[in-house]
């Protein structure tokens, strides 16, 4: 699929009928027509949610025992990898090789036009292959049309390499066929825009990535209650968070919240566990350790 006329069948380009007079709105129709069809974006999600709820548990399985995460693909796709992988760190205090966005032109990309650079599916193999993916890792695919060569490479290469494959798109299976282990439909329909993803399929992209990160990083305990409590303390604002999770999951003011941070190295979920049991640092550490991290697991282990 090359051509234009082979790709005008495909639902990403069709022209939706509810916005055939779009030049002829007023600024408040605009709004009005876009909050209408976003209303899809949920609709999709929900009509796949057992493909996303598969997608967090083979995620889970792979980072547990010890692989990564990847996301491949090329402009608003490719683009919407990299912004969810760049959020773990701070979110989830992931070390950054843990979720890893590749796309297809690399960093110049993220600011810069690179489509054509999507027409090439021996660079995705290469992509993969750079990174020395293994039957560990878990790769997810993004393509909103289904057709992005890059993406397909990718996915093939990691296949060849034993690795979990996961592919995201915003056409029917009948349209496009993709190969891999879990295969994500978000069909939202034609753009309001003819052909231009970065509006609905690329909302309803960034909705998928938020449920498969912090879906993964729920289940490997990185999350108390819906607290981030492997929040990153960085800064000024993510100080004053991590401090209000440990008050508000503990009896501890303020001040004392803020000397247990400091005490604990900056952790939330070592200040967490060295509240809620009184032990020292050194042997919650411990204890966190052995329990893979796991706070609701260690706190379980000590009663």
């Amino acid at each position: 699929m090359n051509s234009s006329e082979s790709r005008g069948h495909l639902l990403t380009e069709q022209s939706n009928p509810a916005s055939q007079n779009l030049d002829s709105l007023s600024a408040l129709e605009i709004v009005d027509l876009f909050n209408q069809e976003d209303q899809n974006t949920i609709t999709a999600i929900a009509n796949a949610r057992q493909e996303l709820a598969a997608t967090i548990e083979a995620g889970t399985t792979a980072l547990g025992q010890g692989g990564r995460l990847f996301y491949v693909g090329a402009g608003t796709s490719g683009r919407l990898g990299v912004l969810d992988a760049a959020e773990c760190p701070p979110t989830f205090c992931t070390p950054p090789e843990l979720v890893q966005g590749i796309l297809a032109g690399g960093a110049a990309a993220l600011v810069r036009s690179s489509e054509s650079l999507e027409d090439r599916p021996e660079d995705g193999a290469k992509a993969i292959s750079d990174r020395h993916i293994t039957n560990l890792d878990i790769v997810v695919g993004i393509t909103a049309g289904g057709t992005t060569p890059y993406v397909h490479g990718a996915l093939q290469a990691a296949q060849a390499r034993g690795a979990t494959t996961v592919a995201i798109s915003c056409v029917t299976a009948e349209q496009v066929p993709i190969n891999a282990d879990i295969d994500i439909r978000l069909l939202v329909g034609a753009e309001i825009l003819a052909g231009s993803t970065r509006l609905k399929a690329g909302t309803v992209t960034k909705m998928a990535l938020n449920i498969i990160s912090t879906g993964i990083m729920t289940r490997l305990g990185k999350v108390y209650n819906n607290q981030m409590i492997d929040v990153s303390v960085t800064n000024s604002k993510l100080s004053d968070r991590a401090i209000r999770i440990i008050c508000d999951l503990t009896d501890l003011d303020r001040n004392q919240a803020q000397q247990l941070l400091e005490r604990s190295h900056n952790k939330v979920k070592l200040a967490l566990l060295i509240a809620w049991t009184d032990l020292e640092v050194e042997p919650a550490q411990t204890l966190l350790n052995q329990n893979n991290g796991n706070l609701k697991l260690a706190t379980q282990s000590q009663r």
